[in-house]
């Protein structure tokens, strides 16, 4: 069935060799340039057998326009783009953008001949530009996850690519106070444009930071680090070195990052969406005084206690105005003098802590202003480390 398919297919397209297997590329194996000859050669010995003329490939094919024998040429171009570049990177795969017409007449063919195993013409285009660049680059096709794609337009012979981004997690952790987490109008610096600048020189790719959570502008990040994620996109070179990036990034003195290490996307991911406890030191000004009862007090009272939470009203902008469930875990307190205490938490994530003491005129309770029966409020507050469920930090 195959021949006489393949002849009622001839009679009306002039196809070359390879759009001629492609018909039945899903049959058998080998490349559709030999399954073309030989059904091409096959179909002409039995005609030949009935005294009829052959059908010989045309010296320009109906449906490609001869586009396969551009594939060697098509690869270099991929080639010299990259070289060019000075890309860095160890796999690849090979897409294609193709004419509409070209698309159109191929689908017309196979639905009218029921070409049931035809392969479409842009798999094998990417398949044999492929090959040659596997040769010619040494490194290997990757169909799942590789590090840049090449979008070639075959008939307009451009290359567009498609370069995976870099991933690296870290923790951070920030050493003072009166600098943003991520760029903000009125500050030359943030903790991000601090981490980020030495990674976008060392990869010439655009740097985004993700924060698994932010701190206050006030507020200091220290102990164990902040986790975040760099995500760098069009990277031109990957093989970086982390430890002497992270060596550049510490001379600041103003942030320190640890633990850095490449990690891939579901990673990230997992990283981002994580809600960790955190354990807090905050100094609590009291106007109208304060005792070492009341502060044993004020620990009694929020040690295992479960918070209501309404949005605080100095992010309402920001945030959608709902009421949060969030649990104290731990608590600790220090008398400082007759008006401060200190007074370390350990809490669910997304517990606002300068609100948490404030009460924030009724809208946290329980909290330390309602405990007292005065008002209290945060001078300052530091996070000391993030933990993950496990973690105890204030028992040890």
């Amino acid at each position: 069935m195959i021949v006489e398919k393949a002849e009622e297919i001839l009679k009306e397209y002039n196809l070359c060799n390879h759009c001629l297997g492609r018909a039945f590329g899903l049959l058998g194996k080998g490349n559709n340039y030999i399954r073309g000859r030989s059904i091409r050669l096959v179909l002409n010995m039995e005609k030949e057998a009935k005294g009829e003329g052959s059908i010989q490939e045309p010296q320009e094919c109906e449906l490609c326009g001869n586009v396969f024998k551009k594939t060697e040429h098509l690869a270099r171009l991929c080639y010299d783009k990259v070289s060019k570049l000075g890309l860095e990177f160890e796999s690849f795969l090979v897409g294609s953008k193709l004419p509409k017409e070209v698309v159109e007449k191929e689908q017309e063919i196979i639905e009218k001949f029921e070409l049931k195993y035809a392969e479409p013409i842009n798999r094998e285009l990417n398949r044999e530009i492929g090959k040659i660049l596997e040769l010619i680059l040494q490194k290997p096709v990757n169909k799942s996850d590789p590090d840049v794609v090449f979008i070639v337009e075959p008939y307009s012979e451009r290359v567009e690519l498609q370069i995976k981004p870099l991933y690296i997690y870290g923790r951070y952790r920030k050493l003072i106070r009166g600098i943003p987490q991520t760029p903000l109008r009125g500050f030359k610096e943030s903790v991000a444009s601090i981490i980020c600048k030495p990674f976008s020189e060392a990869t010439k790719g655009k740097c985004v930071f993700h924060g698994a959570g932010r701190e206050d502008i006030d507020v200091r990040m220290l102990g164990n680090g902040r986790p975040f994620v760099l995500e760098v996109k069009r990277p031109i070179k990957r093989r970086i070195n982390l430890e002497k990036t992270a060596e550049e990034i510490n001379r600041s003195g103003k942030v320190e990052v640890l633990g850095l290490r490449f990690i891939n996307k579901e990673e990230a991911e997992r990283i981002l969406t994580s809600n960790h406890k955190k354990e807090y030191e905050a100094l609590v000004y009291v106007e109208e005084g304060i005792s070492r009862e009341e502060v044993e007090k004020v620990v009694k009272a929020l040690k295992g206690t479960i918070i209501h939470q309404r949005t605080p009203r100095r992010v309402l902008g920001r945030r959608a105005d709902l009421v949060r469930v969030r649990k104290v875990h731990e608590a600790e307190g220090e008398l400082v003098n007759e008006r401060h205490f200190k007074l370390r938490l350990i809490t669910d994530g997304g517990l606002y802590i300068k609100e948490l003491i404030s009460g924030d005129k009724g809208r946290t309770s329980p909290s330390v202003s309602e405990i007292l029966g005065k008002k209290a409020w945060c001078e300052k507050l530091d996070v000391l480390n993030i933990l993950d469920e496990s973690e105890n930090f204030i028992n040890g």
